[in-house]
Parts: C-alpha cells; structure tokens; sequence
C-alpha cells in the first residue's frame, strides 16, 4: 500500500521507513493513464446500485449503465449455438448427452482433438491453436473475396485490446523529437490514449468530421500528421471503423484514400474493427483483430507481408503472455465459422443472429429519432457498432459551474444526470472532442422496453438542466 505524499513526514517522525513504492516513486507513464469508460462516473454508479440496495431513497429504482457495450449485461440473448459448443468443450462429458445437436458434438471433438492433451484446460501455443488460426484463415479469405490469409500470420490474442497494444509495443521507440507519434482519431476508444501513455508514446490527433456523419478527411490526417513532425516522429496511423465511440461506417472509397496517404507517408497503418471487427495495416504490413463475446476476450491479430524479424519479436511478446485464453480461442472459432447450411443448428443460429441484428437497427434507428426531436441534442445516425456519441448543448452558466468544481462541462452534466436518473453515460471529455463542443457515449444495448423510456428521460433531463442553467 502506497503513503499518501503527505505521509512522508509522518513516517519519518515515527521512525518508520518509506513505502517502497508511493505515489512519487512508481512508473510516472501509468499515473497519466486515463480510461473514462471505467472511470469516476461508473464508480458513482457502483456507490449509487449499493445505497439502492440498502434501502437509501433515490428519485430513481435502478442503475442503468448505458456506460460501456457489454452485449450480455444488459440483456442480449447468447447464440444457443456458440454456447452449446463451449458447453461441450468445457464438459466432455456432455457428448453423450441427447440435449446437444449432433454438428455442436462435431465440432466440440474437432477442436478438443486440436488442444493438448484433448483437453481444454491445457496451454495452446503462444499464437492459438493450430486449428482455430487455420479457421480464421479461411474466414479472412471468405470474407475478403478469396484473398489468401496464411494461418502462420495469424495469433489469438485475450480480445483486441491485447493485440492493439502488442502491435503498439513493437512500433514505440525514442526520445524527445524521435519519440514515437501515433495518429488516432477524435473521438477515440480511450484504450488508444491509455496505451500511448503507458508507453510513454505521442498521441497525435487528427479530428473526424461530426458534419458529415463522422466521416474521415485526408487532408485532416495531412494536417496532423505535418504539425506532429515538428516534434515526433510519427510513425503509426490508427483507423477505428466502425467509430468508437461515434458508431459511424467509413465509407470504401475513404478507406481506400487512407490506404494510399499511409504508404505514400511510410505509416503503419492500424484498422481497428473490433467492433465489427477488424484491424488492417498498409500494403507492406497488414494486422487484424477479432473481438466480440465481451467476458470471454477472444480475439485474433493478422500481420500481412510484416519484417519476418520483426514478427519473431512479435512472436516473442506473445510467448511471454503464455497463451490467450482457450474458452475465448474456442467461442472465436464458431464465430468465424458458423454452421453451414446443411447443419442441424442451421436455422436456429440464422434466425437467432438474425434476431439481434434486427433488434439492433431498431434500437440504432429510435436512439436518432429520439434525440434528434430534442432541442439542444443532434445525434449523428448510427451506422456500425453499439454506441451514439449525441452532442449536447450546454448553458454558459453550466460550463461556468462545472469550471469551478474543477469538473469538464460534459462530466458535470453527466454526473447530474446519473444523480438524478439513475442512468450512466461516458461523458464525451473520455473519449476527445474539438473544444467548445460538448458530447456523451451511451450504448444502444437496453431492451427496447427500457430504452424508449431511458432516451426520453435523458432528453427531459437535458431540458430541465438547461432552464435551470440559462
């Protein structure tokens, strides 16, 4: 346990040694790390769901943390198939069982034959097992229209997140105006931004135009990427699509224009569409990533035509973590490769996928709707992904007040809004946002029964803290 700063004296009047490590003597990169999707705003709300149960009034029933996009959490039915074939791996025993679809059995002994030991509580290799990488291989090169993926440029990794910041550790290198810029957009995921900061990294940003729908300008990343030169070296260029947390699509012709600025400027090119998902790099190396299933963190990283040394050294990073979880690897492999039509579990899992994706657009669609009928809030349509990133207006005399409880505008207003309705949102000063503008990231995730209601009470808080406010 650290002392406090202002224990130092204390300690010493006792007689007593220094903490080894304190607040002035740990890393100084990790005190600058900030993630504001698990920030002070959702510790509020964890304090608020205690006092809640014991018995504390509040003008609201419940918490709802429309904070963060955990599919399951708020109420998402799992893919019966998916689980059935976890199920089945975890429990061996269970392929005896009549409950399970003989093509969930099939698959459970396929990839149980690949693990060590034919059993799912061994290590794999570092990279995933052999067989599921194969699998992803396959999917890439279905989904890319027949484009080879070599299984050998592929490494499973715990989620995304984990091989985001794999990637970012092999690009991080020097000092002062040698150290290392990586472009990321703004409003960015704030695992970007975290991890620069850990690693003692440049973030250089480069705005998305809330204008057009999010869209990405080249002559904007020109623009950044001109004025970081003057003290970086940038050398990574970071695309998150779809937006995180803006929720838009960039459309083909835009990433192809980003494609050819980042080989014309030698910039390592990272795609982020783990929400989709997916992570690209420029023609000479291109790496990907998969993530969905939340608690389960699988995720995958490809690397196309990257130096063979320095995917050695890729390798090595990876081997160092041991290996990803095997229950994600496994729920990875179904996803990428789902039943096919001649399956028993065929029409469930269409219908089901199909049920989620619908219930999503409609949400998408009523989220717009909703707030754009409310004076003072534009939200921008929601195209990909599960969040809106809405815009908000807020009073001089609200900024004012926010100023002096040493709050930014946004957060205040947010902290009332969960003080007074029980919902939580990040507020937009999280994730970036060009200054004088105002935003907040909400996920699109409640039941339709508890969304509707949840969008209005958050447009007639916003009205009500504008007249008090003006």
């Amino acid at each position: 346990m650290a002392l406090r700063t202002g224990d130092h004296s204390q300690a010493a009047t006792n007689g007593l040694k220094e903490k080894v490590l304190t607040l002035d003597t740990m890393n100084p990169c990790v005190r600058k790390v900030e993630y504001a999707v698990r920030g002070p705003i959702v510790l509020r709300a964890l304090e608020l769901e205690q006092e809640l149960r014991q018995g504390v009034k509040k003008p609201f029933t419940e918490v709802i943390r429309a904070n963060i996009g955990d599919a399951q959490a708020m109420g998402q039915t799992p893919i019966t198939f998916l689980r059935q074939v976890l199920a089945l791996c975890v429990h061996p025993d269970l392929l005896n069982s009549p409950d399970f679809p003989d093509d969930a059995k099939r698959r459970a002994e396929r990839i149980l034959q690949a693990c060590g030991g034919h059993s799912l509580g061994a290590y794999s290799i570092s990279s995933g097992t052999q067989l599921i990488r194969e699998d992803v291989a396959r999917y890439i090169e279905r989904r890319d229209g027949g484009i080879p993926a070599d299984p050998n440029n592929i490494f499973l990794s715990t989620g995304a997140s984990d091989a985001i910041v794999t990637l970012l550790k092999l690009l991080v290198a020097g000092e002062g105006r040698t150290r290392t810029g990586v472009l990321i957009p703004i409003p960015q995921y704030p695992l970007y931004s975290a991890a620069l900061a850990e690693l003692n990294a440049v973030q250089v940003d480069y705005y998305l135009d809330e204008e057009r729908a999010w869209a990405l300008d080249v002559a904007e990343l020109r623009r950044a990427l001109l004025q970081a030169r003057d003290h970086c070296r940038p050398r990574a260029l970071c695309i998150i699509n779809p937006g995180n947390p803006t929720g838009q699509v960039q459309t083909r012709e835009c990433i192809e224009a980003v494609i050819r600025f980042a080989f014309e400027e030698g910039l390592f090119l990272l795609a982020d569409e783990s929400r989709c998902t997916r992570t690209t790099c420029t023609p000479r190396a291109r790496s990907s990533t998969r993530s969905r299933r939340c608690g389960f963190r699988g995720g995958y990283v490809e690397v196309v035509n990257m130096d063979a040394a320095v995917q050695q050294q890729m390798q090595k990073l990876r081997s160092v973590r041991l290996c990803p979880p095997t229950p994600g690897q496994v729920l990875l492999d179904v996803v990428v490769s789902p039943p096919a039509p001649s399956d028993p579990s065929f029409a469930q899992f269409q219908a089901e996928r199909r049920a989620v994706l619908a219930e999503l657009a409609a949400k998408a669609k009523l989220t717009e709707q909703v707030f754009n009928e409310a004076p003072g809030i534009r939200c921008n349509p929601v195209q990909g992904a599960m969040y809106s990133f809405p815009r908000v207006q807020l009073p001089p005399r609200a900024v004012q007040r926010a100023q002096e409880l040493g709050l930014a505008p946004d957060m205040f207003f947010c902290l009332r809004l969960l003080e007074e309705t029980g919902i939580c949102v990040v507020p937009g000063s999280g994730f970036g946002q060009r200054e004088g503008t105002y935003h907040f990231r909400m996920t699109i995730l409640p039941p339709m029964e508890k969304l509707r209601p949840l969008l209005e009470t958050l447009s007639q808080f916003h009205a009500k803290f504008t007249r008090e406010y003006s």
